[in-house]
């Protein structure tokens, strides 16, 4: 019998062959593989509005030789994860504070390296081009995933313009706010374990509408590369209760770095522009702390209409 692991790679392999009944239980038991170990076959097929034999000739069409076998890996799966306490324990239980420091970052700087390691450059290089050209670029990061979303948004607004930040909890809304995505558009999904079905179904409609489709994950084994053309891997293994986002922020950090590179002439008239628009209308002056001699000076123009009106009333004396 094979391992659990391989569950996942054989849902990739079959990808291109499979109906799309199939590609709705490959999306399923990928991002709910432990809900779907304790289930029927027939609870899987309620669940996803496919019939039980459906399920069934599934687990067939895998290569095992049956749904049981089926089951049993993903059983398998499920059984082989500690939860994250029993994880903090087992890791860091008899640390003393500073050890747990180090600890964490040296983790942080082996995933770096893992992903640099890991990470296709002709992958990335796609990445960039189909960000740069895209008449739309859409991007999507829930739960955990969703500071990742919103740092790539920030940036990438800034040197290009016209970038959606797909941010809802229905998933109605999801496809409200993708409804005009084209073949001139990108798509960005983002999604670490636990895999977000929202975000799956976003990739998918984007991709149905021929739109290119870049996805950041963790793996080859994640569920968020079956309907991307572009999969950028970054390692975020959970060393806590807390997700590790370095390595995936430091993807997006270089993806903005490129894409600057990339088209140098256009950023610089966009980024000088708005460097003019901050400064016509003072728009970081109360919002940052300036040092003046060494010294922070808060709420600086506030202060100093202070001083001016002191001044006013001295002179007046």
């Amino acid at each position: 019998m094979a391992d659990s692991a391989d569950v996942f790679g054989r849902i990739r392999e079959k990808l291109p062959e499979m109906s799309k009944s199939q590609k709705k239980l490959a999306s399923y038991i990928k991002s709910e593989y432990e809900q779907a170990a304790f289930m029927t076959a027939a609870q899987i097929g309620a669940e996803l509005s496919v019939s039980e034999s459906t399920v069934v000739r599934f687990a067939a069409f895998l290569g095992y030789r049956g749904f049981p076998e089926f089951q049993k890996e993903l059983e398998n799966c499920v059984k082989g994860k500690l939860s994250s306490f029993r994880k903090i324990d087992e890791k860091y239980g008899r640390s003393s504070e500073s050890e747990i420091l180090n600890s964490v970052l040296n983790a942080d700087i082996e995933k770096i390296r893992d992903t640099i390691e890991n990470l296709n450059p002709d992958a990335f290089d796609m990445a960039v081009d189909s960000l740069l050209e895209a008449e739309t670029v859409y991007i999507m990061g829930l739960r955990s995933n969703e500071p990742l979303a919103s740092f790539l948004h920030f940036y990438l607004n800034m040197v290009r313009g016209n970038v959606v930040l797909v941010n809802t909890t229905s998933v109605t809304e999801t496809f409200e706010q993708m409804l005009r995505i084209s073949e001139k558009d990108c798509f960005v999904g983002i999604s670490f374990p636990r895999y977000s079905m929202r975000t799956l179904k976003a990739m998918e409609f984007a991709n149905d509408r021929n739109a290119r489709v870049i996805a950041i994950t963790d793996s080859m084994h994640s569920p968020m590369n079956l309907y991307s053309s572009c999969n950028l891997f970054a390692r975020s293994d959970m060393v806590s209760i807390v997700d590790s986002l370095v390595a995936p922020l430091s993807v997006i950090n270089a993806l903005v770095v490129a894409i600057c590179l990339k088209a140098p002439d256009a950023i610089r008239k966009d980024l000088e522009m708005l460097e003019e628009v901050w400064e016509n209308y003072q728009v970081y002056l109360n919002d940052e702390i300036n040092f003046i001699d060494d010294e922070p000076i808060l709420n600086y123009s506030l202060r100093k209409a202070d001083q001016d009106g002191k001044k006013g009333t001295e002179d007046v004396k």
